[in-house]
């Protein structure tokens, strides 16, 4: 698969950037030191940045939203700590098992879901959530490119068509319009891991 790393439909896909912009929701975000007592109607939730050696940020195309892009997330099970959480998620929807933890956002995030996502996620979930109240985790990826397939790990069904390594800016313009408030805050709290002379190296 050699120099096809720039972004991948499975394994093949066009470039995402050209994509229009999703229609602007009014949606709010918000931030908890707590998570003992979140906020009430919220589903707890974990979302991952994963970089690679070039500082560049995993995003990937939703199958069920036309041109949203987003980083890897997913609901925390009942008593499950949130960075294994992270580090499940991340494989259930990308396949990749080979990361490290290098940072988290440390306070929890909320956003609110437009009310035509709400109700459709309403009909999925079976669960009338307001939003989700999120725990976000950068990680560095460490193994080779052909581990990312997004099939997953076969254990839930696939959520991605094409997958990029972007820059931060590049993340937040792709994003659904109601997470890139979150977006914008996230990568703002990991920007000293995003420079060429980043903690890490």
């Amino acid at each position: 698969m050699g120099g096809m790393t720039l972004c991948q439909r499975f394994f093949f896909c066009t470039s995402p950037f050209s994509h229009q912009r999703l229609q602007r929701s009014h949606t709010a975000i918000s931030s908890s030191s707590s998570m003992e007592s979140p906020p009430e109607g919220y589903r707890r939730n974990v979302g991952v940045c994963l970089i690679n050696p070039s500082k560049k940020i995993f995003a990937a195309s939703r199958l069920d939203i036309p041109d949203a892009w987003q980083m890897p997330q997913g609901g925390i099970d009942e008593g499950e700590d949130p960075r294994n959480a992270a580090m499940r998620e991340l494989r259930e929807e990308t396949g990749v098992a080979s990361a490290e933890v290098l940072a988290e956002v440390p306070y929890w995030l909320t956003y609110d879901f437009p009310p035509q996502v709400r109700e459709r996620l309403k009909n999925q979930w079976g669960s009338d959530w307001k939003g989700q109240v999120q725990k976000w985790f950068l990680l560095k990826f460490t193994g080779k490119e052909e581990e990312i397939n997004l099939l997953g790990d076969e254990t839930a069904k696939a959520e991605f068509g094409e997958w990029s390594w972007m820059s931060p800016d590049q993340v937040v313009e792709l994003a659904v319009d109601f997470k890139k408030p979150l977006y914008r805050e996230v990568l703002t709290v990991f920007a000293p891991y995003l420079q060429k002379d980043s903690p890490e190296d």
